[in-house]
């Protein structure tokens, strides 16, 4: 399952390379799961490019809870926290205060996008 994870905020490229650090540390992120950065095309007009999002590539043993308490623990390590966005295809969870109930929102919706995945044919 791919998972993509976006920032909002005045320092987003740093924030996304925080936050793919905190999770390559997480053990239980590691063992489960590929971290990296993508990048979006330079604009029209610019150089070079900016990083837009954090991709998150799951396999086997994979928890949505564990990945969900880790982002949730690195927002609270940051100075102003910011808003983060986990899209699965269709599905998309924004966390904006950090509340029980968008942790519980966010794992079941990982959980469920993780088993329609499961079933779809091959």
């Amino acid at each position: 399952m791919q998972l993509d994870v976006c920032i909002d905020g005045p320092q987003q490229e740093d924030e996304l390379r925080s936050l793919r650090d905190w999770l390559r540390r997480e053990p239980a992120v590691r063992r489960t799961a590929r971290v990296g950065l993508r990048e979006a095309p330079a604009a029209s007009g610019t150089m070079g490019s900016t990083l837009d999002v954090l991709e998150l590539v799951t396999g086997n043993g994979w928890s949505a809870a564990a990945f969900a308490l880790s982002v949730v623990t690195w927002r609270r390590t940051r100075p102003r926290q910011p808003r983060v966005t986990v899209r699965r295809g269709d599905v998309e969870i924004t966390l904006l205060e950090g509340t029980d109930e968008e942790i519980a929102r966010l794992v079941h919706r990982l959980e469920q996008a993780q088993r329609d995945g499961e079933q779809r044919p091959s």
